[in-house]
């Protein structure tokens, strides 16, 4: 498929890395932002799976991004949006059909593993609060909806999102570690998307740190991510 005709459907595109990622993508793609924010392309709640599937009718790609982002975030808070939400997604992109479905998870869905441990891909999921759960629970819901659906599905553990490289005294070594940038998230997102020869995968999500909290090669060499900032670049 012609990147210009591949149509996009795009959830919690009002957030911060929807803001980041859809001016370029935009140009990249046919890209329907959407998000419960009215500034989006559309309105959209998420735990609307009848709103869902109208959105995604015609769609060659779902990426989910919606959700409450605090890790500190009580059960409460998380359980409508990041569980009940998610699946709604998910159960309307394989209703509609929908070829690739990519799901936003999070390196906190392994934070439990000893610290200084490089986590892989392959690592099974290891929260260490609720918020880290709900991330490993749209991964296995990722691999329910592969393995009994034509949809296929990438979840990406994605890392410290933010504009500049984390500093400060209250910044630990790992967060750095962890730093995704905007231009590698907007590369992250397009390699998850195009990548062929998928039917369930999970990718890391950080930028290509000197020093990594998450191992890039399997995620480069199965999505062709190709990341390029440094959060101990000085230039």
């Amino acid at each position: 498929m012609e990147n210009g005709n591949r149509r996009v459907v795009m959830t919690g595109a009002a957030g911060s890395i929807g803001r980041a990622v859809v001016p370029t993508l935009s140009s990249r793609w046919s890209l329907y932002a959407t998000d419960v924010a009215a500034e989006a392309d559309a309105v959209l709640d998420v735990t609307d799976v009848h709103a869902c599937r109208e959105a995604f009718i015609g769609a060659d790609a779902v990426i989910h991004l919606a959700g409450v982002p605090d890790p500190n975030a009580p059960w409460e808070e998380l359980l409508p949006a990041n569980v009940f939400g998610a699946h709604q997604v998910a159960q309307a992109a394989v209703d509609c059909g929908v070829r690739r479905l990519v799901l936003a998870s999070s390196l906190q869905a392994v934070s439990g593993y000893p610290p200084g441990q490089q986590t892989r891909p392959s690592d099974a999921p290891r929260p260490a609060n609720l918020y880290g759960v709900t991330k490993a629970w749209s991964e296995a819901l990722g691999a329910w909806v592969a393995a009994t659906s034509t949809t296929s599905v990438v979840a990406l553990r994605i890392g410290f999102f933010a504009s500049s490289p984390p500093s400060g005294p209250d910044v630990s070594v790992r967060d750095r570690a962890a730093w995704l940038s905007p231009r590698d998230c907007t590369e992250l997102l397009r390699a998850a998307v195009e990548a062929e020869g998928i039917t369930f995968a999970v990718g890391n999500g950080i930028s290509a740190n000197r020093y990594r909290a998450a191992d890039l090669t399997e995620t480069m060499h199965l999505l062709g991510y190709r990341p390029v900032d440094d959060a101990w670049d000085d230039r």
